[in-house]
């Protein structure tokens, strides 16, 4: 039996992810959307990012597991690091 990690698909974590940080206006995201260029990408999306993590994946992660991360899919491989 594969990990919950391994469980979660790039679109359940899309979603996951949006409804976590709750962009003000549509955000389209694909796996090489650049973090950067989202509008309200900021150390508060981050820390919701860290909270999904924990609450939804059991993962903890922390800043510089984020600031390492470029695009929405090396956000999604930090789930299998």
């Amino acid at each position: 039996m594969g990990t919950m990690e391994q469980l979660i698909t790039i679109e359940q974590f899309i979603e996951q992810f949006l409804a976590a940080v709750d962009f003000q206006d549509t955000v389209e995201l694909k796996l090489d959307t650049k973090l950067a260029s989202l509008p309200e990408w900021d150390s508060l999306a981050a820390l919701a990012t860290i909270v999904l993590f924990d609450t939804e994946y059991g993962k903890v992660i922390v800043g510089p597991d984020i600031e390492k991360c470029v695009t929405v899919n090396d956000l999604y491989a930090l789930l299998e690091s």
